[in-house]
């Protein structure tokens, strides 16, 4: 059974940094997809960062600010995010797939159950 299982999130003041870290259990797949997504209050899901074989794509609204790596040794999905606004406040999930994709817009099949994140001004 496939598992991801995010945690790091937190409340940080405008301006901030957190990391965000998203454990893969069962994966099947040696190569894919896997990638961060979030959704704030009233607001539909939407792709933040994506990597598939070391390639990477990032939402307009984050690149330069946010970095999304993997540990293949850990099985772990990471998210830096540095420069935090208020904007960015919302639940973030991560995600994998045994396809390759950049898209931001992807189905992905698995899904993490989401960690909050709370930016204040």
């Amino acid at each position: 059974q496939v598992q991801l299982v995010e945690s790091g999130g937190g409340s940080v003041q405008a301006g901030g940094s957190l990391r965000l870290s998203c454990v893969i259990s069962g994966y099947p797949y040696s190569s894919g997809s896997m990638g961060w997504f979030r959704q704030a209050p009233g607001k539909e899901r939407g792709g933040v960062a994506i990597m598939a074989d070391g390639a990477t794509t990032y939402a307009d609204s984050v690149r330069g600010r946010f970095t999304i790596s993997q540990d293949n040794g850990k099985n772990t999905l990471y998210l830096q995010m540095n420069s935090l606004k208020p904007e960015d406040t919302a639940m973030y999930y991560c995600a994998a797939d045994r396809r390759w994709t950049l898209s931001l817009r992807f189905g992905f099949q698995y899904w993490g159950q989401g960690t909050q994140v709370t930016v204040s001004s």
